[in-house]
């Protein structure tokens, strides 16, 4: 549908779009980088196209080209959540916790949605925990910013209960948790949060279940690769 969509309007950004979002969601990543490209022709100080196609070079850990897009969009509109957020884990899988944290700073007020706001809260005190930066980490959570619904077993959200307390490393997976990228998620939440309390025997086989989730394009995924 989105590449009959548009064959009938080829000019139409918001319809590249769609279809790089769509093979996106099909897993087709260099075909979505194709995409966007053809639409960085018609529009090539369209950020949002900077937006997708970073994001998509960066699922295919091709790390400089994800940045060189992503800093591109960053410098056409500063306050893209999407290109705040992008940024944001290229530095944290690249161990630039700060800047990292910086990113996550920023996108976090200017979530979309409440998964987004967990999702960008959740890096964040990733990002500040693994900088040092612990006391700062601490206090973000207590302020409480994820006020937004979220979906229902949302990764992120039973990741930030970790962190609060609210849930032990036992009952942070449910039986309910099968999808490959859920599984990358939540494992490497747990390990990120088993290693910024000084347990690297726990968080290096956490890391480890990540990767053999299957869940390859989740961040969670790359992230633990990195950490491995």
């Amino acid at each position: 549908r989105a590449q009959a969509a548009l064959a009938a309007e080829p000019r139409s950004i918001p319809r590249v779009i769609a279809l790089g979002v769509a093979q996106s969601g099909a897993r087709q990543f260099r075909e979505a980088i194709e995409t966007f490209t053809r639409g960085l022709v018609i529009a090539p100080d369209d950020a949002m196209l900077y937006r997708w196609r970073g994001h998509r070079h960066l699922s295919l850990r091709e790390f400089a080209r994800a940045r060189a897009d992503l800093l591109r969009g960053y410098q056409l509109d500063s306050t893209n959540y999407g290109i705040l957020f992008h940024l944001g884990v290229l530095d944290f899988v690249e161990g630039d916790f700060n800047g990292a944290a910086r990113m996550f700073t920023r996108a976090q007020p200017r979530a979309p949605d409440g998964g987004e706001l967990a999702g960008s809260t959740d890096w964040l005190w990733m990002s500040l925990a693994r900088a040092g930066r612990s006391v700062e980490a601490r206090a973000m959570l207590a302020r409480r910013p994820d006020t937004l619904p979220a979906p229902p077993g949302y990764a992120y959200v039973s990741r930030l209960k970790l962190y609060r307390g609210e849930l032990t490393p036992e009952t942070l997976i449910s039986a309910s948790d099968t999808a490959d990228v859920q599984v990358a998620t939540l494992n490497f939440g747990l390990g990120n949060w088993h290693l910024v309390r000084g347990d690297t025997v726990r968080a290096k086989a956490a890391f480890e279940r990540a990767v053999r989730s299957g869940g390859w394009p989740g961040f969670g995924f790359i992230a633990a690769e990195a950490d491995l």
